[in-house]
């Protein structure tokens, strides 16, 4: 395999700023979990795409952000040991937001990084006329200059439609070590199926509860097999979960009038869980009350942080 390259790279950002619609993009999957509110993000999901020349292992990371909760410190120690394990670093900022204190604060603490190769992606440039774009590459490159920041590139692309998502892949492929392949042909992604399930569900709990609970949602997946007594051709996968909230009032929101919302969540993620996986599904979903959860230790570590 004369040439091959194989390595990681991450994307980084302030929350929502498209991380995890452009791993999605690069991989052709969905592998990360997207969403309109910022902070839907908790776990490295690494998204794989294999080229013949190549294979690149996209790491997706929580936003970066000031902490205010025991939970907060904890997905950002993720994100700075992330970077410094993984060959390339692409920093996120979205075209239709000038670069602000939040993103001073990413690129300095990266700064302290060395060795990693540091690449700049202006995402969203869908959203902007070509003079804006052109003002926020150069706010992007002084940003790397005040910082004592070298970007390897700076390139403008568009997750939504697909403008430069290759050219993007390829700027990073080249700057991979040369190396054989890290995983088997035609897996996209390492997560444990529980873990991506229990992303799907977090997902659909999310999409309609707006700015009511963002971070206070937490999904388990307790049991998750296929349905003993059904013929080979006809496959039932049974997933019972639970539903975290920090407080009685949130569990209402979440079960919604005579159990409307919870059904709904349930549909959407049946979907989605269906679609990932390729079986029929059965989804039972539960809501209990982890009270405080985001601030225990003992709490976070059972529900998987």
């Amino acid at each position: 395999m004369n040439g091959f390259r194989s390595g990681f790279a991450c994307f980084v950002g302030r929350p929502n700023a498209g991380k995890s619609t452009l791993t999605n993009a690069i991989v052709g999957q969905k592998v990360a979990i997207t969403s309109s509110r910022p902070q839907t993000t908790r776990t490295a999901v690494r998204g794989i795409v294999h080229r013949p020349d190549a294979q690149l292992v996209l790491v997706d990371t929580p936003g970066l952000h000031r902490p205010r909760t025991l939970l907060g410190e904890r997905l950002n120690d993720l994100v700075t040991s992330t970077w410094a394990e993984v060959d390339v670093v692409a920093v996120c900022f979205p075209a239709d937001q000038k670069p602000g204190p939040g993103d001073r604060f990413l690129v300095n603490e990266l700064a302290k990084v060395r060795r990693t190769t540091k690449l700049a992606v202006a995402t969203k440039s869908d959203l902007v006329s070509s003079d804006a774009l052109a003002e926020h590459l150069v706010r992007i490159a002084e940003l790397g200059r005040s910082t004592g920041t070298e970007w390897a590139e700076i390139v403008p692309v568009s997750a939504v439609s697909g403008d430069q998502v290759a050219l993007l892949a390829d700027l990073l492929v080249a700057r991979l070590p040369e190396g054989p392949p890290l995983y088997p042909d035609g897996e996209l992604t390492d997560s444990p199926e529980e873990v991506l399930v229990a992303e799907l569900i977090r997902e659909a709990a999310l999409e309609g509860v707006r700015d009511e609970l963002p971070h206070s949602i937490a999904v388990v997946v307790e049991e998750m097999g296929l349905r003993p007594d059904r013929p080979a051709d006809k496959p039932l996968l049974d997933i019972h979960a639970n539903l975290f909230v920090e407080r009685s009032s949130q569990k209402g929101i979440v079960i919604g009038h005579q159990g409307s919302r919870l059904r709904a969540v349930g549909t959407a993620a049946r979907k989605q869980i269906e679609a990932m996986l390729g079986t029929p599904v059965y989804l039972d979903l539960h809501v209990k009350i982890a009270k405080d959860w985001q601030r225990d230790p003992k709490q976070l570590r059972r529900l998987g942080f």
